[in-house]
């Protein structure tokens, strides 16, 4: 396929790298149009505004991790039988995805929009945003079929070694939703809701370009013997992206607990709140993208039972992302502040506070950057050989530090307890996956198919 990539050929690092580089601008660019986002409500609407806006994060974040972890472990079948070489099984693990996002896009949109409620009065939300958190929220979880059908759709062009097809594509949707933000916001003074509005429609746009891509290249011309269900395909779908699922979903419930938490301390911690974790998700970016460059090597080479490449392209991603993180925590050290400045109305009563708050969150949250990457990289690494039960306890891990700051140590030691939640949750988890890595990689993996090794449901042949 055009733009794709063998990854079972060629220096482990030097593969891993390039194939990240692409992601990594799109995910920045993903991250900075959601930044952009916030900023213009943050100068367009205010201060409460913000923090309706970061009073909805996680909740929105349960359904888009899930979204997202279910594609990507869709995806790992697909790596894995491109890696076998076997195209009619390719196509076989495509059309069952497809499938699949198109019933749990559905469930997930019913689920979300129902929910909305009951949600926000269980984290606690305060009554001054409760309004705004709401018309936010029932715009985003409206359309998130074009979230699904988007990451989709990219996780299958990953899983070919394409990353410059999703970048090309975010890039369009960067550019959208900035400009719409700027519309609906700005000028039409649609509020939140306008800005919710205007993500969609991006993703909506992203979707589009990758869909046209992948019929134009013979990707989604299917047979009707394609479409016939195989058990065979439906499990392994299912084990590596349920897994991933309920990571995410352990990961998204730990984090709600604690926004609850975060939500009884006031519209400006939860705007500090906000802008940090904003910046968050553009420090974390970088190691997301590695981590999709990981998954696709490994499955790849897994699928080709070329082993001894795994243990070099792991050895490799690990000493990419501790330079990386260190690179990025340096910056944001001595640049954060300003940066930050930028989330804030300097006209509002409360900037002072919320910028003071923001950056003693985000100068924690870059002492422990590296063990993010590394968490990142060992959870990718097992992703890829259809290891679910280290991800599932790592989710369990970050789950666990979540609760004990929300539920105790916060009213022990207040807002520095909070800040410290997610450097710890990071730490927990990839603790639990060094373990889970020495045990899996620190072994000869020739011969021992994927369920062998973790008691889960990936395969590690095509289906009969």
């Amino acid at each position: 396929m055009k733009n794709g990539k063998n990854m079972t050929v060629g220096r482990p690092g030097r593969l891993i790298l390039t194939f990240a580089v692409p992601l990594i601008i799109g995910n920045l660019g993903q991250q900075f149009y959601m930044i952009v986002d916030s900023i213009i409500v943050g100068q367009g609407v205010g201060v409460k505004g913000l923090a309706a806006v970061g009073a909805t994060d996680w909740t929105y974040w349960l359904f888009l991790w899930t979204i997202q972890a279910l594609t990507q472990g869709f995806s790992i079948p697909v790596a894995q039988r491109y890696g076998m070489g076997n195209s009619s099984e390719v196509k076989k693990a495509i059309s069952m995805s497809i499938f699949l996002c198109g019933v749990l896009g559905l469930a997930l949109t019913a689920l979300g929009l129902s929910s909305i409620f009951p949600l926000l009065h269980i984290l606690k939300t305060p009554g001054d945003i409760y309004d705004g958190a709401s018309s936010y929220l029932r715009v985003m979880f409206g359309g998130l079929l074009a979230v699904m059908a988007y990451n989709m759709a990219s996780a299958i062009l990953r899983a070919f070694g394409d990353g410059r097809t999703p970048l090309i594509a975010m890039a369009i949707a960067a550019v959208t939703n900035i400009a719409l933000d700027l519309l609906f916001v700005m000028v039409f003074r649609f509020g939140i809701a306008g800005a919710a509005a205007a993500t969609v429609i991006a993703q909506a746009i992203a979707f589009g370009y990758c869909f046209l891509f992948l019929f134009r290249h013979g990707i989604l011309k299917f047979e009707r013997r394609d479409w016939r269900p195989d058990g065979t395909t439906i499990r392994a779908l299912c084990g590596s992206g349920c897994s991933l699922a309920l990571t995410q979903i352990l990961i998204a419930v730990g984090g709600m607990i604690l926004q609850s938490a975060i939500n009884f301390q006031g519209a400006a911690f939860i705007a500090a709140a906000t802008a940090a974790n904003k910046l968050l998700g553009l420090l974390e970016s970088s190691a997301v993208s590695l981590g999709y460059s990981v998954t696709t090597y490994v499955a790849q080479n897994w699928g080709a039972k070329l082993h001894d490449r795994l243990k070099k392209g792991l050895k490799a991603s690990i000493f990419i992302a501790t330079g990386l993180s260190l690179l990025i925590a340096f910056l944001m050290i001595f640049a954060g502040k300003p940066i930050l400045g930028l989330f804030v109305n300097a006209a509002d009563e409360n900037a002072a506070a919320v910028l003071d708050i923001a950056y003693r969150y985000l100068f924690l949250m870059s002492c422990f950057l590296s063990s993010l990457y590394l968490l990142h990289i060992l959870r990718s690494a097992l992703q890829g050989i259809g290891c679910g039960l280290a991800t599932v306890l790592s989710g369990a891990a970050e789950f666990a530090a979540r609760v004990s700051v929300a539920l105790y140590f916060s009213r022990r030691f207040g807002q520095t307890a909070l800040m410290l939640a997610e450097p710890l949750a990071w730490v927990a988890a990839a603790a639990v996956l060094s373990v889970m890595g020495i045990l899996k990689f620190g072994r000869r993996l020739q011969g021992r198919p994927a369920d062998a090794l973790c008691g889960c449901g990936a395969e590690a042949r095509p289906s009969p």
